[in-house]
């Protein structure tokens, strides 16, 4: 429990062809580098599950490792589209993926009833759109106490979930702060868990805010400084906002994605 790990072998270890996948963080935190080793050892088949799956999804269904995307919402922040994911619906290119659209909150409570043990959610959402015509794990359900109108929607339970946090201790305890999504939720509802941090400490300071996730929970920390880069880690790194409008015309071109490719997984020439 909280097994400290290289990068390489805790993605070696717990990370499978044909699995289901979480990279959670919101704004900030995001596990870039984790995303980067999972291209590296070529993942396959993989169904990956995020909030909103920008820039990091983008490059993993570029590079072949996707089949199927569960998300909220994709784009580039306050840029544009995510083209590689629109180049694999379109055309499947590189290869054919399948996609489950939810909104926010409802993937959002998925992963609440995945920590929870639960076999699913319910929320006031969706009520009156026709996203349940184009999604089977959205389904209608009477309140038994009052017979409102509400919706369901099945937990979500991945083999593995993937977060970047800013500090563990020396027991494998993980502590992270600022701007926080369903990362927490994604540790307790996945199978097995990774989590990058910025650095290890000997013991936690109190923080307005802080999640404290216990080693019980964690599979693997892996000390990784910088890993959510182009996002960032509040009070360690700033965002790159300049990779972000960069990505823009690498993702358009396949020419341009597969040069950036070769960078990451080493076969620049």
């Amino acid at each position: 429990m909280g097994e400290f790990l290289s990068l390489r072998e805790a993605v070696a270890r717990y990370v499978e062809d044909g699995q289901t996948v979480a990279l959670e963080g919101f704004t900030h935190l995001i596990p870039f580098a984790a995303g980067h080793e999972i291209i590296r050892q070529g993942r396959r088949d993989l169904t990956v599950v995020r909030l909103t799956p920008d820039l990091i999804y983008d490059q993993l269904i570029g590079a072949g490792c996707v089949r199927k995307l569960i998300f909220g919402w994709g784009g580039n922040p306050g840029v544009g589209s995510l083209h590689r994911m629109r180049d694999a619906v379109e055309n499947q290119h590189p290869c054919p993926i399948e996609v489950e659209e939810h909104s926010h909150a409802g993937l959002a409570e998925r992963w609440r009833a995945g920590a929870a043990g639960l076999p699913f959610g319910v929320l006031r959402g969706y009520v009156g759109t026709s996203l349940a015509d184009h999604t089977k794990t959205i389904a209608s359900i009477s309140c038994p106490f009052t017979g409102e109108e509400l919706t369901a929607v099945p937990a979500i339970h991945p083999d593995v979930g993937i977060i970047h946090a800013q500090q563990a201790d020396r027991d494998g305890n993980v502590m992270y702060w600022g701007i926080t999504g369903v990362q927490k939720e994604c540790v307790l509802a996945s199978r097995h868990s990774i989590v990058t941090v910025e650095e290890v400490v000997d013991e936690f300071a109190v923080r307005t805010g802080g999640v404290v996730l216990p080693a019980w929970a964690v599979d693997a920390v892996a000390v990784v400084p910088g890993g959510p880069h182009p996002s960032y880690a509040h009070d360690y790194s700033d965002r790159d906002n300049d990779f972000y409008a960069s990505w823009d015309p690498i993702a358009r071109n396949r020419d341009a994605f597969a040069n950036w490719l070769a960078g990451v997984t080493g076969e620049a020439s």
